[in-house]
């Protein structure tokens, strides 16, 4: 179990990284700008950072170059944006990042960066040695970034839901007892969640299955299921028992 600091100013995002990353085991701590960020760091000393690089106050990058100007880069730091370009990515390597996320984020490439984080332990995250040539550096950084920005056709977790009466198939009477009174977005939301339950059960909880019978890409399923009221992690965890 480790200690992460999440910090990006996005609700939505902070709020699925830390059900994704609590379900891991880890304790999760959010900051949703550079301020808060700060604030965390001082109190807790994360064992790892997961950075938004575009924040209303001061942006991601600019917090990394503040930690590692005044020698509180300590932790390994993964970056984090849907925006940023090739130069901003290479630029927070050079500074000391060690990983670069592209959202949306795959379930499985987070997981798999996380990891890698936290296997490095004490390790201080720093930026390549002044004394590497220029076209060395460049090639250590850009090799990174490269990677950093590969498809994201990568594999995502399979999470398994428990196929017990938890989750009971949707029968037609559930559909019979949808009432067209209803406001269409409350219609609609209660449709959803038969129509997912029902797929759910199918599958035997198989997220990989879902999704594929569903259309929908899997970090996008996750996210709809927690909108619906679907507990995805505590299903997981017993389908995973």
């Amino acid at each position: 179990m480790a200690n992460i600091l999440v910090v990006d100013d996005e609700m939505g995002i902070r709020e699925l990284l830390s059900e994704i990353l609590g379900d891991e085991g880890h304790v999760v701590q959010l900051a949703e700008n550079a301020q808060q960020a700060r604030a965390a760091r001082l109190e807790s000393r994360p064992d790892l950072v997961l950075l938004d690089i575009w924040m209303p106050d001061t942006d991601g990058v600019t917090l990394l170059k503040e930690w590692q100007r005044d020698g509180m880069l300590s932790m390994p730091v993964i970056m984090m944006s849907g925006h940023a370009t090739i130069d901003t990515a290479v630029e927070a390597t050079r500074i000391g990042a060690l990983n670069f996320l592209e959202k949306p984020i795959a379930l499985q490439k987070l997981l798999k960066a996380v990891q890698q984080g936290l296997s490095r332990g004490s390790e201080v995250a720093r930026p390549a040695p002044a004394s590497l040539p220029t076209a060395s550096a460049e090639m250590l950084t850009n090799n990174a970034v490269t990677h950093a920005f590969s498809s994201n056709a990568a594999g995502f977790e399979t999470r398994q839901f428990a196929s017990s009466g938890i989750l009971a198939p949707a029968s037609n009477n559930q559909f019979a007892n949808l009432s067209f009174e209803l406001p269409l977005r409350e219609a609609r939301d209660a449709f959803e969640r038969i129509y997912f339950e029902y797929h759910l059960n199918r599958e035997g909880g198989s997220m990989t299955r879902v999704a594929e019978k569903t259309g929908l890409e899997r970090t996008h399923l996750y996210r709809k299921l927690k909108q619906l009221g679907v507990e995805s992690v505590k299903y997981a965890k017993r389908g995973e028992s």
